[in-house]
């Protein structure tokens, strides 16, 4: 497994594991990896030749007043289990490399990623983007799988591969779950004992609400009541809601996406599980 840090050798990399018409699979990832990374890895593997995972913690994610210092990493950690994993290459370039001084381009998106987390983090969406589309033009990979658990964004960057006209198969892999039923996630180990033993309320309730919404029934009941189960439990809820899977425009019928957003403390669960 190659580990790289300088772009003119990613180069070099990437045309080698693409030669002969082999294909390239990349995994993007912030690091501080989990069983649902090394799953995401696994589809990659199965979708392509050779896998590349990334591995650049980005601020352009980040606002002022959030948590880029306290963002969990473990280089050591991170390497050792994709060398398990099987994974072929590692990008890990630091800011002034993803950033070079001087850069002036960014990627705005409507579309899906107004509202929910767009609205709660204004400018995140715009860092996905941007890197993203950075990723897949520095390692020239043929597919990229992304969790379902961020599923906004993963609306986002499919509507950026298809507005740019990019030469990338996006895969969505459904969310890794812990055994009782919390979406593996970095963030998950900030928890105290307390909260990580009430997290799963969330999932929990959300099961609970999509089980009791008939089709072509009104539905913001069934919500609220599960927003106010989560409230008294200690949660502080962000949004639930009901919306369409591919615009996250609000549900009219057919196929639907219950998205969820809660915090415990000072750490922000996000989930989301389809409709049916």
């Amino acid at each position: 497994m190659q580990v790289i840090r300088d772009r003119a050798k990613l180069r070099e990399a990437t045309a080698r594991l693409r030669a002969g018409g082999k294909r390239l699979g990349l995994v993007p990832t912030m690091g501080a990896l989990h069983q649902g990374h090394l799953e995401l890895v696994a589809t990659a593997r199965q979708a392509a030749d050779a896998v590349a995972v990334s591995i650049f913690v980005n601020p352009l994610q980040f606002a002022a007043h959030e948590d880029l210092a306290r963002y969990p990493r473990d280089e050591a950690g991170d390497l050792a289990k994709l060398a398990a994993s099987g994974c072929d290459l590692v990008w890990m370039p630091d800011v002034a490399t993803m950033y070079p001084p001087g850069a002036a381009t960014l990627i705005e998106v409507a579309g899906p990623s107004e509202g929910f987390e767009g609205a709660a983090r204004p400018g995140h969406f715009r860092g996905v983007a941007t890197v993203c589309t950075k990723l897949f033009g520095q390692t020239g990979a043929d597919v990229a799988v992304f969790g379902e658990k961020d599923w906004q964004q993963l609306q986002v960057v499919r509507r950026v591969v298809a507005d740019l006209d990019m030469p990338i198969a996006i895969i969505g892999h459904p969310t890794v779950r812990e055994a009782d039923g919390l979406a593996c996630s970095s963030r998950n180990q900030r928890m105290t004992p307390d909260q990580r033993a009430l997290a799963p309320m969330l999932p929990a309730e959300m099961r609970r609400a999509l089980t009791r919404i008939a089709p072509g029934a009104p539905h913001e009941a069934v919500l609220a009541e599960a927003v106010a189960a989560l409230a008294a439990a200690g949660f502080v809820p962000d949004y639930l809601s009901l919306v369409q899977p591919d615009t996250l425009q609000p549900w009219t019928g057919g196929p639907g996406r219950l998205l969820a957003a809660a915090r415990l403390g000072d750490v922000r669960l996000l989930d989301n599980m389809p409709l049916g």
